[in-house]
């Protein structure tokens, strides 16, 4: 295990003891509604285990906090840099997410990610609030929001609303490297669906800005 893995791992030991405590919740009670093992859980809170995007978005859920109130911490200057090989992955059935940085504005919340779509996979989100913005920098990415779809490649952007159910698949049999952008008010908090819901039904092309 690297100083970065170690690093993460105990910022999310620390922010989920916290946020479970703020909560009142027990390990038992927290293992029930999010769908984790209590011993999965018990490993997390201690640094250790190897926590999944799925395990991460299913804690915030419950939660009612951001992703980014679990897996970072606050930065301790005014330049914030975040090396690519210092950052921890969330993996996902379709997706590696690396956080790079949060970002809060007045009443406004921004979640910055790097995001990489591999080709082994569909990610699929039942829907969450605020908006999602993605910029393709590689590869070509089909995007399923609502009823609508789109096929994007490098340099094309999407952005939509988040509650719809939506999908993200990496086509051409190339992974897709982007930028993930999640914005939504401050008192808006994330509902995010285990992929394993299934995808949303076909639909008529996505134009973007639409």
């Amino acid at each position: 295990m690297n100083d970065a893995e170690e690093s993460v791992r105990g910022v999310l030991a620390a922010n989920l003891k916290r946020v479970r405590a703020e909560r009142g919740l027990s390990l038992s009670e927290l293992s029930r509604q999010a769908g984790v093992g209590k011993a999965t859980l018990s490993q997390l809170e201690s640094g250790a285990g190897n926590p999944t995007l799925e395990t991460v978005l299913g804690l915030s859920r419950v939660l009612g906090v951001p992703i980014s109130d679990l897996v970072e911490a606050r930065p301790a200057d005014e330049v914030t840099v975040v090396r690519a090989a210092e950052a921890e992955v969330l993996s996902g059935r379709g997706v590696d997410l690396r956080p790079l940085r949060r970002i809060e504005a007045g009443d406004v919340v921004f979640e910055i990610y790097d995001q990489q779509v591999r080709i082994d996979g569909t990610q699929i989100s039942a829907g969450h609030g605020g908006t999602e913005h993605t910029v393709v920098q590689s590869g070509r990415l089909r995007v399923r929001a609502g009823r609508r779809e789109v096929e994007l490649g490098p340099g094309d952007y999407v952005g939509f609303d988040a509650s719809l159910p939506h999908s993200y698949t990496a086509v051409s049999g190339e992974p897709v490297r982007s930028v993930l952008l999640l914005q939504y008010r401050a008192e808006q908090r994330l509902h995010l669906a285990d992929p394993a819901d299934g995808p949303p039904p076909p639909s008529p092309p996505l134009v973007p800005g639409h």
